[in-house]
């Protein structure tokens, strides 16, 4: 697993736990936004310092007792094809997982939340921690996915061609699992207008949790970016207003 950050504790990201967060390299999304392109573009990703797997492991060892969760974002985590194996692994460790993705891979999404076919294992010093669990068994306790923008402007939004039915595909799955879950999206003057918001929350409705987050202006993959000036948070909590009786719970971060 190539891991390009560890944040050691957060109160914040993964609502009601003590938690973890582990930042995974490579996105198969280039939203011009993003405030992580040490995650994402290749060149930046060559200088991002690693954390190996082993001492990411020997730090939850000396967390048990102490944190609840792990949050496991990136970049995109669906992107590694070790990520079942790993999630896997910090489950044996007694913690909750909670998953940030933008639902591209709903194929990936499904197999976390419904838990492997079959057993793995594999010979290596976490041979004890890498047998995945069986078939219902799922890997994640929460999932966080970004809803980028309405269907008609998801292209600009990540800036790459994008197959919309399947973050449809993954918004349905989430919406019909046992798997706590909550949509959220970044809101940017750019790219998003009153009407944007309420169009999501239409395309959402009805579901469980969807946040607005407010966009922050520094280090994004298109420079230009960094010079716009981001909504109030008085403009995004009357869209939150307003788009509440979409949803069980609406709010503003």
């Amino acid at each position: 697993m190539e891991i390009g950050g560890l944040q050691k504790t957060t109160l914040i990201d993964f609502p009601g736990r003590i938690a973890c967060t582990v930042f995974l390299l490579n996105c198969n999304f280039r939203c011009p936004f993003c405030y992580s392109p040490e995650l994402v573009l290749q060149d930046r990703i060559k200088l991002q310092p690693r954390i190996s797997e082993k001492d990411f492991f020997s730090f939850l060892e000396g967390k048990k007792g102490l944190l609840e969760g792990v949050v496991v974002c990136g970049g995109e985590p669906t992107c590694s094809k070790d990520l079942p194996e790993f999630l896997s692994k910090i489950k044996k460790l007694g913690f909750l997982v909670k998953l940030d993705t933008n639902g591209s891979t709903p194929k990936i999404l499904r197999e976390l939340i419904e838990g492997r076919k079959k057993s793995i294992a594999k010979k290596d010093s976490l041979s004890s921690l890498t047998s995945l669990p069986q078939s219902g068994s799922s890997l994640v306790d929460y999932v966080a996915m970004d809803i980028k923008a309405p269907k008609e402007k998801y292209e600009k939004a990540v800036g790459v061609n994008v197959n919309v039915k399947d973050i449809e595909e993954s918004i349905k799955l989430l919406k019909e699992s046992k798997v706590d879950y909550e949509f959220r999206t970044t809101v940017i003057p750019s790219l998003h207008s009153k009407e944007d918001i309420l169009e999501i929350a239409k395309w959402l409705s009805p579901a469980k949790n969807y946040y607005l987050q407010n966009f922050r202006a520094e280090k994004t993959i298109n420079p230009d970016f960094e010079r716009i000036k981001p909504y109030s948070r008085e403009f995004l909590l009357e869209i939150g207003k307003e788009i509440s009786p979409y949803f069980d719970n609406c709010g503003v971060r």
